[in-house]
């Protein structure tokens, strides 16, 4: 049984619309967002998708519907 603790990822996305606003902001791990920011490298999101970071999610932006579900579904810290 494991005891690690679980940190709550920050969002970012590549997903666009037409005119670039993003459709989606996936929840991805919070030390890899800069990294995949400055140097390019791909991120991972908790529902799969793979894409290098582009924007930063604003209070209020629309949550990809399976990371949401994904992160609702891990275990909060004991």
């Amino acid at each position: 049984m494991s005891t690690d603790t679980m940190v709550r990822p920050d969002t970012t996305t590549d997903e666009t619309t037409g005119d670039d606003i993003p459709k989606f902001f996936h929840y991805v791990k919070k030390d890899r967002i800069a990294e995949s920011a400055v140097m390019g490298t791909h991120v991972v999101a908790l529902c799969g998708e793979v894409f290098p970071v582009t924007r930063s999610a604003k209070p209020g932006s629309p949550v990809c519907p399976e990371c949401k579900k994904v992160f609702d579904g891990l275990r909060k810290g004991d």
